[in-house]
């Protein structure tokens, strides 16, 4: 970092700013930053680039002295703000034991230059997480109209437009049989259009050393991803039991929850299952349990114990129906696109996060430069 910028000072939001730098009144302004001050969140910050509500579990940093808002951001997170616990039961951050740091502070033009930087990539993650939520949106009411609800089937059985195209609407049946279904359809347990492998007890595959180990994959991991505070697995698990890029993870007791697994290789722990589809497409059975998933989530919740659970009977009464071989390889053609995009970009933004936690605390240190890390990115 050039030498006008090591001359040390104040932090600009706490240091010097005082009580006056960080607020936990109502208020709403922006740009801003917010502080967890408690709980799980406290010392998380996040940038707010718009106007805001108050919330009275954060502290809200709206004086920033002239520098960068968005670059203070990033270099608030890098300062492990929830260090300063107050000591209490739940943790809780104590802004009058933050006011005494110092720290080094690179001139505007820096700061802009990192903050223009590192911004563009949460950018593109944020914009990727969009258009992965929007394309599974798409798909599920896809799912729903087609495989639950039939519309094109009751459509046409009524003389009524599907509003499909002639070659996708002539796929579907012009009418239903007795169990509800379209004629030529069967209706299908869970169980028998997948495998649900559950997962092992891996404390009793310690890892020996991080390097040569694969983190093991709790409901917590599943959320977002394997962390430093992940436990570890050697590499002796066996193979059935690694879950890899792809996979879909679904844990059938406590948080009852599904997903698409993007973190790279790991080990699956008890209580999830990891599930294969068997002579259907990997996004009907993605979306049969997701359409399944609050009647799961109804009988764990109503089970007395401390947590709730589903058996395997319960995928056995789960149905899902599946259409003749041919139908449903051109239904495919629709559906799989949506699914392998929304994929692609979830794979791509951890990526660009892994990125971006490399290049944060060396651009702000100055240990990199600006134009080194466009260098590093172009090269991703």
């Amino acid at each position: 970092m050039p030498e006008q910028a090591r001359k040390p000072g104040s932090v600009p939001v706490i240091g010097s700013a005082g009580p006056n730098g960080w607020h936990n009144e109502a208020r709403a302004a922006g740009p801003g930053v917010t502080i967890g001050r408690s709980g799980a969140s406290a010392g998380v910050v996040t940038y707010v680039g718009q106007d805001y509500w108050p919330h009275n579990t954060v502290l809200y940093v709206t004086d920033f002295r002239g520098n960068d808002p968005r670059f203070c951001c990033y270099w608030l997170g890098t300062l492990g703000l929830a260090r300063f616990n107050s000591g209490s039961a739940q943790p809780s951050l104590n802004r009058n034991h933050t006011y005494g740091i110092k720290v080094w502070l690179p001139p505007s033009s820096e700061q802009h230059a990192i903050s223009n930087l590192l911004g563009s990539l949460d950018d593109k993650i944020e914009l990727n997480r969009r258009m992965a939520a929007t394309l599974e949106g798409m798909a599920r009411a896809i799912f729903k109209s087609w495989f639950v609800d039939f519309d094109p089937v009751r459509a046409k059985a009524e003389g009524r437009p599907t509003f499909l195209p002639d070659d996708l609407a002539a796929l579907f049946p012009d009418g239903l049989e007795d169990g509800g279904v379209p004629n030529g359809w069967k209706l299908m347990p869970l169980s028998s259009v997948g495998e649900f492998l559950n997962g092992l007890a891996l404390q009793k595959f310690p890892a020996d050393k991080v390097e040569e180990s694969l983190p093991v994959i709790k409901i917590v991991e599943m959320r977002s991803g394997p962390t430093a505070k992940s436990a570890r697995a050697s590499l002796k698990v066996p193979i059935e039991f690694r879950v890899d890029d792809g996979d879909h993870l679904f844990s059938w007791s406590g948080s009852l929850t599904h997903c698409r697994w993007t973190y790279g290789p790991g080990a699956l722990n008890q209580h999830l299952f990891k599930v294969t589809p068997r002579s259907v497409p990997g996004w009907l059975l993605y979306e049969a349990v997701e359409h399944h998933l609050p009647e799961f989530q109804r009988i764990a919740s109503g089970k007395a114990v401390t947590m709730g659970h589903i058996q395997r009977h319960h995928l056995d009464e789960a149905q899902v129906a599946v259409p003749p071989v041919a139908c449903l390889h051109a239904l495919d053609s629709v559906l799989s696109p949506i699914h392998e995009r929304s994929f692609r970009l979830e794979l791509q933004s951890r990526t660009l996060t892994a990125l971006r936690d490399t290049l944060l605390p060396k651009l702000i240190s100055g240990e990199l430069r600006v134009a080194d890390a466009e260098q590093r990115i172009a090269a991703a």
